[in-house]
């Protein structure tokens, strides 16, 4: 694995707008659906600010290369949000470095599970949640991007 750090980053931030800007970018163009049917939400900002959550960006020495995030749905309920590596970022192990990140932030936070939801065509994402113990579980949400729904205990 590349060396990278991981930076508690607001949403609002403008790295972390411009690499999720890339991201959906990315989705509307590789949406199963067609063109035009992928829904773009930015995140809110409270959402991903302690002690409701944490917004993290990934850098290594040539600057930004992904971001993620987490927040609480109930007090001990979070789900991973935007989790997305720049394909130069690929295949080094960072997703999973972040993903881990992640899930040890929502421990300290005070989470005993998390949740997220992906989309088929995300088989790379699908392979990383389900190798960190993620199993699929029935909706919880009405996202219409999603297609896939997983949990893991924290416990």
């Amino acid at each position: 694995m590349t060396v990278a750090t991981f930076r508690e980053t607001p949403v609002t931030n403008a790295a972390v707008l411009a690499l999720l800007a890339e991201y959906f970018a990315f989705r509307a163009e590789t949406f199963p659906r067609g063109p035009g049917e992928y829904r773009t939400t930015f995140p809110a900002a409270a959402q991903f600010a302690a002690p409701h959550g944490v917004f993290l960006v990934v850098e290594d020495s040539a600057g930004d290369i992904g971001c993620g995030g987490i927040r609480a749905l109930t007090a001990t309920r979070f789900e991973v949000k935007h989790l997305w590596m720049q394909p130069r970022g690929r295949a080094r192990g960072l997703g999973r470095a972040l993903l881990t990140e992640l899930e040890c932030r929502a421990a300290t936070l005070g989470a005993t599970e998390l949740v997220l939801d992906t989309n088929a065509s995300l088989t790379a994402a699908g392979a990383l949640y389900r190798s960190r113990g993620y199993r699929e579980i029935d909706a919880y949400n009405d996202n219409p991007n999603a297609t896939t729904w997983y949990r893991k205990s924290l416990e």
